[in-house]
């Protein structure tokens, strides 16, 4: 089996974070509410809640880095990048013209390029995809090659921005201790092979109310904007697992939004959810507490009856025992009453599990963006929409410097500008960017140096 994973770069302003809520749970456990901030509306009215002892939280974020690699994408629209650049009227007369044109040339190239690439991902994908509703002609069709569509869909989710999670840093992800404090179990073997690409890691940080809230803490966690998932089924799928209903061999694609590092695990369709030592602890003390006063009052006259049954039995007591009916009625209750408790604590066990199912189905509810092809189709128009910022950037400050600059020197233009004007930190790939201007012809090389190309 192949697994392939990385953590995305992002450096840009700190997201918005988390909502916290704090309360107390069997009146000796302090427990901590997270979600993501678009959930708190409906946090009043009972929908995703997930609950975890505060004090666990601080041994997960201990192991964030301090520093996060500078983020490769631009958190802003095309339209808008467009805008941005002319609002700052430093090109010169006939200039904003030619730049209008360029930014047309960059918009027919691409949209033609990316056409082409759709159109090969939808002819790889079409015999893998598991909502296929079109019928397949073995005789025209291309045979399935998830390999194709691995490369092809690591390819341009490159071009869009995404990074490749490694093997190292997937394992250590499923092996720490989730922010929801839900025991997750996920088998990775259940896949041919598993691919996890990630976008926008930014440092989140709130206050963590202890001890009925007399204390507090704070911590830090890695969280990522964008998280797309690749899993290539087997093709001998056991009917009876969790992937059961599957298609065998096919592969499924996934895309998710405001994922915790930690929280990896809860995107793998195979999940299943344990209860913790605190939970089994939480059920296990009262019911021994609660089994103990069962046994002292409610089914103190049983145990006596079978104790002299038993003893008569082994020849320990030569006093005969009689089952009249007052007898045999004691024995009824008793038998009902262990029975009753029995259930009652299974019951107890599997609304508890229940509740942290129900709490992480909401969760991913309001996390998933979009399935299979819906997934190729919109990662095509990111990648589109990045390359064509790319390009445009580089074209006009090209135009705005008015003499021949050096890749550097453009570099650190760039990611100056959207530093102070715009308050965003961002790795610009100057070197990608004059290599598309010059393929266009929008750019000319002189020896280390750039000059803008004719727009005509």
């Amino acid at each position: 089996m192949a697994i392939g994973v990385r953590y995305a770069t992002q450096a840009c302003m700190p997201a918005a974070g988390e909502a916290l809520y704090g309360f107390a749970v069997a009146g000796s456990v302090a427990f901590t509410l997270i979600a993501p901030a678009n959930l708190s509306p409906f946090l009043n009215k009972g929908l995703a809640s997930t609950f975890l002892p505060a004090s666990t939280l601080i041994d997960h974020t201990a192991q964030v880095a301090d520093e996060l690699p500078i983020l490769r994408f631009i958190p802003f629209r095309r339209a808008d990048v467009l805008a941005m650049c002319l609002s700052e009227n430093r090109l010169a007369p006939g200039q904003e013209e030619q730049f209008r044109k360029a930014s047309g040339i960059l918009e027919s190239h691409f949209r033609q390029d990316f056409s082409r690439i759709k159109q090969q991902l939808k002819n790889t994908y079409a015999t893998l995809d598991p909502d296929a509703d079109t019928r397949v002609i073995n005789e025209f069709c291309t045979p399935a090659s998830p390999e194709k569509l691995a490369a092809q869909l690591e390819s341009v989710l490159n071009r869009a921005n995404y990074e490749k999670v490694t093997d190292k840093e997937l394992k250590r992800a499923l092996n720490s201790a989730s922010l929801f404090q839900v025991r997750l179990y996920v088998d990775t073997s259940d896949f041919e092979e598993v691919l996890l690409f990630t976008r926008g890691a930014s440092r989140r940080e709130e206050t963590v109310r202890e001890f009925f809230g007399l204390w507090r803490r704070q911590i830090r966690f890695t969280n990522y904007d964008r998280v797309v998932l690749y899993l290539r089924l087997k093709d001998d799928i056991d009917s009876e697992s969790a992937l059961g209903a599957c298609l065998p061999g096919s592969t499924v694609l996934k895309l998710f939004q405001n994922v915790p590092e930690a929280d990896l695990e809860m995107l793998f369709p195979n999940i299943r959810v344990g209860m913790r030592m605190l939970d089994r602890i939480l059920i296990g003390v009262p019911a021994l507490i609660s089994g103990g006063v069962v046994l002292t009052t409610k089914l103190g006259a049983t145990l006596l009856l079978l104790g002299s049954l038993l003893g008569f039995w082994l020849g320990v007591s030569t006093e005969p025992v009689h089952l009249d009916k007052t007898a045999l009625l004691a024995l009824a209750a008793g038998a009902a009453a262990l029975i009753g408790y029995i259930w009652k604590q299974i019951s107890k066990f599997r609304n508890r599990k229940l509740k942290y199912t129900q709490a992480l189905t909401e969760n991913l509810y309001f996390k998933l963006l979009d399935n299979n092809a819906g997934v190729l189709y919109r990662i095509l128009d990111e990648a589109e929409e990045s390359e064509i910022k790319e390009s445009l950037l580089a074209y006009y400050f090209l135009l705005a410097e008015g003499k021949p600059v050096t890749a550097r020197e453009m570099d650190q233009a760039i990611e100056a500008w959207f530093a102070s004007k715009w308050q965003c930190r961002l790795d610009f790939e100057i070197d990608d960017a004059l290599a598309k201007l010059l393929r266009l012809g929008l750019a000319q090389r002189e020896g280390e140096r750039w000059r803008p190309g004719s727009a005509s």
